[in-house]
This record gives structure tokens, C-alpha cells and sequence, in this order.
């Protein structure tokens, strides 16, 4: 059953906002997008009345997940602080409408509380590390991928969230295309392939949709892809993030207590100099740093085997060592890496005996050593 944009708003036209007027009518809802039966949409509030807002969210959510045929319901709430500007004055609700409350009454709590106070762990999940690089183009997600059939080599249960919201690469790199189904409680299923419990936000929009998201909607989407995923038991969760040093990563460190996070860097400086923030990053929000890779380390010719230093040679090692971080290993530029990734099908998983499996799995061995006493010994 397919369902309509005009379905949503009028479902979500029996919500009252805080001030008692019908959301629909409030000025505050972004474009609805509504497709095989996944809906996403925002709605956009002032920083100041953003608490009185939350519950408002939660049930255009609830309401919008009722609708027969909706799978699939993303709902965030974006705040943004208005340069200058006083939050507008709001009239005093009538006596006999329950639970609107003025927005100047919701106040953040005092005291200072660290945002890592908010941090619980996924039930199920031993460990969750992340697979983060300074900048984009340094082939983050493949290492990511091939990290984790590492660690499944290895013994242990293992899941991949793709966490890259703006450029998901799992679907391409996994082969897998499928929508994810829901559980008894409404929690989606994660995909399964190569052993691994895969879940990416690639899987909800077509691989051709921009990913236009506001800093808010980032931090619910990495929360929704975290909690709002039935991943069972898992030693380890490896989530791929976003290049760079933002709103993902500082959700994701302030909403699970990260066991440690995998630095990829290319040897170039370019590449280490944004390396270096993100190590700063991590190192800000009390999350471990188990090490740097350095990958596209050198390229080898598949026909004759000469290495070739294109991106310069041993920069990561060099960085690693100066700032007293375990090097993880060096990944070569080789085609067979390249050419197994767009086929969807990992080096390590269909040439498990070749070389370059076994660089990733001398590395997931290290990662493995790391997490010791925080995940079953395989």
C-alpha cells in the first residue's frame, strides 16, 4: 500500500503544538518525503523552545507509524538559536487544555552535566568502534567492511553500521539492496551477508538521493540507526562515520561509550594533517584511539608486483609513532581491492587466502588484542 504525502499531514494535523495550534499549521514542517513506505521529514523549531518540541516529535512519529503501509518513520527535530532574537512571548494556556505547558517552563537541567552522562550501552553489543577518517577519499568504508570480516575471521560475532549519512557506501561495497524489515517491536532487522549484521541508511533512500541533512537531523538519524536496530548479540559493532570531525561523531561518542576508535589515513599530508584532528577528536571525548591505518600505503603492480610510493610511503606510521598511537598496518593501492568493492564482494570474503586478506586480518588481530576483557575471548 503506497502512502501519501497528504496521508502524513493529515494525520500529523490532529498534533497540537506546544502553543495549541495544529502542527500543520505551526510553520515548523520541512518537505515531507514519503516512498515506499518510508517517511522522513523534520520539523524546525526555535534553540530556546526545543524541549517543549520533543514530545511533540515523539508523537508525530507514533502517529505517522500508525498509518497501513508506513515500514519506516524518521522524524527529527532541528533547533536553531535565531541571531538576536528573544523567544517570541506565548499565551497562557487555557485552563481546561491538559499538558500544554509555556516553552519559557522547560529549562535545561542545571549543574553542568557532562553530554557523556547520556552515554548507555546497546543491549547485546560488547563493544562499538568506530572506523573514522579526517577527511573523505582515503577508503574508509572499504577498510571498514573488510575490517569486520576481519574480526569475523577471528571468532566473533560481528555487526557494520554505516553511519556515513552523507555518502552511504555499504549497499555498494555489501552488494546488498533489500529494505530492512521490522521485528514484533518495531525495530528494524539488520541485512545479513558475508556473516554480518549490516544495517546503513543507504538501505532506506535510493543510491541516487542527496543526503541534505541539518546538523540536528544527523544526530537523530546516527541515535535512530544505534537504538532503533534489533542487532542481537554482537562482540563488536563496527560503525563506518562520516569524514571529518562532527555532528556524527559527537553523537555517536555521546551516545554509546565507544571502546575505541581506527584512524584511516593515506600517506600524504594533506591526509595526515586532517587525521591529526580527528585522534584531537577522539582523544576530546575520552574515546580510546586503537590505532592508525595507513591506507593506499603504496601501490603494487598487479602484473609484476613493484611497489610504487604514489601518496608517499610510512607518513601514518611516522604520525602514529610521534603521538604515541599503535600503527595498525599499511593497506596497498591494488586492483583487487578496488575491483572486489564496486563488485560487492570484499577482498576478505572472496579471496580469503590472498595477501591482502591477510593484512586486514593481521589488523582486526590487533584491534581483537585491544578490546580484551571488553568482548568474549574468541
Amino acid at each position: 500500500m503506497s502512502v501519501t504525502q497528504q496521508q502524513v499531514l493529515d494525520s500529523l494535523g490532529r498534533i497540537k503544538s506546544p502553543r495549541g495550534v495544529a502542527l500543520t499549521n505551526a510553520n515548523v514542517l520541512s518537505a515531507i518525503s514519503a516512498a515506499d513506505g518510508k517517511v522522513f521529514f523534520s520539523i524546525n523549531v526555535d534553540a530556546a523552545e526545543a524541549r517543549a518540541w520533543e514530545s511533540v516529535r515523539a508523537e508525530a512519529e507514533a502517529v505517522v507509524r500508525a498509518i497501513p503501509g508506513v515500514t519506516t518513520v524518521m522524524v527529527a527535530l532541528t533547533a536553531e538559536r535565531k541571531a538576536g532574537a528573544a523567544p517570541p512571548p506565548l499565551p497562557t494556556p487555557s485552563r481546561g487544555t491538559p499538558g500544554v505547558q509555556p516553552v519559557h517552563a522547560h529549562k535545561p537541567p542545571q549543574g553542568g552535566q557532562s553530554p557523556m552522562a547520556r552515554q548507555s550501552e546497546i543491549p547485546g553489543v560488547a563493544a562499538v568502534i568506530a572506523v573514522a577518517s579526517g577527511k573523505g577519499g582515503v577508503g574508509k568504508s572499504t577498510t571498514a567492511l573488510n575490517l569486520a570480516l576481519g574480526l569475523r575471521d577471528l571468532g566473533l560475532k560481528v555487526g557494520l553500521l554505516d553511519a556515513d549519512i552523507y555518502g552511504p557506501s555499504v549497499p555498494r561495497l555489501t552488494g546488498l539492496h533489500q529494505k530492512p524489515e521490522l521485528d514484533g517491536e518495531r525495530k528494524m532487522i539488520p541485512l545479513r551477508r558475508f556473516g554480518l549484521a549490516i544495517m546503513s541508511i543507504g538501505f532506506l533512500v535510493e543510491e541516487e538521493t542527496a543526503m541534505i541533512w541539518r546538523g540536528p537531523m544527523v544526530m537523530s538519524a546516527v541515535t535512530q540507526m544505534l537504538r532503533d536496530v534489533a542487532w542481537g548479540a554482537l562482540d563488536v559493532l563496527v560503525v563506518d562515520m562520516p569524514p571529518g570531525t562532527g555532528d556524527a561523531q559527537l553523537t555517536l561518542a555521546q551516545n554509546v561509550p565507544l571502546k575505541g576508535a581506527v584512524i584511516i589515513s593515506t600517506p600524504q599530508d594533506l591526509s595526515l594533517i586532517d587525521a591529526r584532528r580527528g585522534l584531537a577528536m577522539f582523544k576530546k571525548v575520552n574515546v580510546p584511539v586503537l590505532g592508525i591505518v595507513e591506507n593506499m600505503s603504496y601501490f603494487q603492480c598487479p602484473h609484476c608486483g613493484t611497489k610504487s610510493d604514489i601518496f608517499g610511503h610510512g607518513g601514518a606510521r611516522h604520525e602514529a609513532e610521534k603521538l604515541g598511537v599503535p600503527f595498525l598496518g599499511e593497506i596497498p593501492l591494488h586492483m583487487a581491492i578496488r575491483a572486489s568493492s564496486d563488485a560487492g564482494s570484499p577482498v576478505v570474503d572472496s579471496e580469503p587466502d590472498g595477501p591482502h586478506a591477510a593484512i586486514y586480518r593481521a589488523i582486526a588481530g590487533q584491534v581483537r588484542d585491544q578490546l580484551k576483557g571488553v568482548i568474549a575471548a574468541a
